[in-house]
This record gives structure tokens, C-alpha cells and sequence, in this order.
């Protein structure tokens, strides 16, 4: 399979890294990870080990594929979809924070998959990709567009082939709401404490985490997805304990100096219980708290 991965950070290099051992891969990223990629390969350590060669480009406008990836971070899922554009694709898949899939959908006439992802990712140097910890994909529809529900499948028979613990679903909306409850708890809480994930399970963090991911449920089930606050805060615990040694994407950010996601996540809750009249505080104060600290 053709795969373009738009956005090879941390998460898309081991993605498309993985993929690559199988599949024509091309991956989209900064220069200086791609020069590196170009002159030594893409390595890939920590908790998986190899060496694969992509194609690579710092160019993301003209590509073609059987399917595209969306990595890049939530702010820039509009800029990805101008450029993605441009070119050829059998479907495109968002594997981002947030729920960007709408913008993907609005830019782009070709079916849309939503995906969730529970690997750990960190971008070591240029060319070197950490995989902190194995997970699973899950994808499905980003709407009830059968041609779209069929993209998924073969997304998942390729991600499958290259390793890749892969489920595809059928309630891709429940979902996207649980991960949403996950980011918002454990991204925030470790970013603003300074911890890594299995932190959040002691006390005080715990509490401030729990409630984070039960205001998420609320909201959720406001939006007419079924996602109970036991449901959500267990799904809290397992990424937690899963990733207990690894620092949040949010807290990696944080000490790169980049912008967050805070407002595809938490702010993504906020904005949507306002629209069914929730109290959400405690996701309002860790909004604010991660965008005060980014104003600096």
C-alpha cells in the first residue's frame, strides 16, 4: 500500500516508521528530520528496534497514496488539509488529539477515518524515534459514509500486516470521547505537575485527573454518544498504568517550548459543554491554567 504520513513528529515517524517495514511509505516532516532520515534511515528504538528507509519530503503539496495520514498537532490539521489537497488520495485518516476529523472532511473529497492511537512516541533527535510504549490503533468512520467504513478496513489489514495492533469499530463517536477523556485528564495534570503519566494515579492528581474525565463523559453523553464517567475514568487508569514511565505529549511540548494542544483537548470540552449548558470547572481551570503558562 501507497501511505503518506503528513506530519512526521514523534507519533508519525513511529507510525509511519512501523508501516514502512511493509509499505511504500513517504513521510512529511521539517527539514532536519528529514535530512536525517535521508542520510542514516529512520531508527527506531526503545521499546521496538529497527531501521527502515521511507521516501521523504518536505513538501506536502502534489502527494499521492492509498491513504493519507494526518499527524500533525490539532492547530494545523487546516493547513495539512490545503496542502493534502493538492494531491492524489484514496482516503485520509486523522490519528491527531482532538476532533479535527470535520475540518479533514470540509478541505477534502475523499472518505475520512477516524483514528485513536495508545502508542507512546517521543522524537529522541533527528532520525531517532522513541517508541515509549506498544499500544493499539482503532479506526472507523468519521461518519456513518459506508465507502468511508470500508477505507477502514483496508487501513487496518495494512496496519495489521506491519505489526501494529489494529481493531476497526463500528462506534467510532464513543471512541473519540474516550480518548478525548483520557487526553483531557492526563495531558493537563502531568503538563502543569511536571510528572510523567503513572503519576496521576497518586493523590491529589488522581482526583483533579477522575474529575477531568467525568466532566468529558458528561459532555459526551450531552452530545448523544453513550460514554458513562466509570467507562471513561477506568480508560484514565489503563493509559496511565500502560504509560505510567512516559511524559505527555502535552508536557513534551511544554518543555520544547511549542504551542499545546490545550485547546483541542480541554478547550474542545469546554466549548462543547457551553453548547448544552454543562458545568465542566475543573476542565475550564486546567484550560486556562496550560494557556496561562503558554503566554508565559
Amino acid at each position: 500500500m501507497e501511505i503518506v504520513v503528513f506530519g512526521a513528529g514523534s507519533l508519525g515517524s513511529l507510525i509511519g516508521g512501523l508501516l514502512a517495514g511493509v509499505h511504500d511509505v513517504t513521510l512529511v516532516g521539517r527539514p532536519a528530520h528529514i535530512r536525517a532520515v535521508d542520510d542514516h534511515g529512520l531508527r527506531i528504538g526503545g521499546a521496538i528496534e529497527t531501521t527502515v528507509e521511507p521516501e521523504t519530503t518536505t513538501d506536502g503539496e502534489g502527494l499521492q497514496g492509498d491513504v493519507a495520514l494526518v499527524t500533525v498537532k490539532a492547530g494545523d490539521t487546516a493547513a495539512a488539509a490545503d496542502a493534502l489537497s493538492t494531491g492524489s488520495f484514496g482516503a485520509v485518516c486523522s490519528l491527531q488529539n482532538g476532533f479535527t476529523e470535520k475540518t479533514l472532511a470540509a478541505a477534502l473529497s475523499v472518505p475520512v477515518v477516524a483514528g485513536t492511537v495508545t502508542y507512546g512516541a517521543r522524537l529522541r533527535e533527528p532520525g531517532h524515534v522513541d517508541c515509549t510504549g506498544r499500544g493499539t490503533v482503532t479506526l472507523g468512520s468519521y461518519t456513518d459514509d459506508p465507502t468511508a467504513a470500508e477505507r477502514a478496513e483496508t487501513v487496518g489489514e495494512a496496519f495489521r500486516a506491519a505489526g501494529i495492533e489494529t481493531e476497526v469499530v463500528d462506534d467510532m463517536a464513543r471512541q473519540r470521547w474516550k480518548k478525548l477523556a483520557v487526553n483531557a485528564a492526563i495531558n493537563p495534570v502531568t503538563t502543569l505537575a511536571q510528572v510523567e503519566n503513572g503519576a496521576i494515579r497518586e493523590e491529589p492528581l488522581w482526583t483533579v485527573a477522575r474529575r477531568a474525565a467525568s466532566e468529558t463523559a458528561a459532555v459526551a453523553r450531552a452530545s448523544g454518544v453513550d460514554l458513562a464517567d466509570d467507562t471513561a475514568v477506568e480508560a484514565v487508569a489503563a493509559v496511565a498504568e500502560s504509560t505510567a514511565a512516559n511524559r505527555s505529549s502535552m508536557l513534551q511540548d511544554v518543555d520544547a517550548g511549542r504551542s499545546t494542544e490545550i485547546e483541542a483537548i480541554n478547550g474542545a470540552v469546554v466549548e462543547r459543554a457551553a453548547q448544552h449548558g454543562i458545568e465542566v470547572p475543573t476542565n475550564r481551570l486546567l484550560a486556562a491554567l496550560v494557556s496561562g503558562h503558554e503566554s508565559g
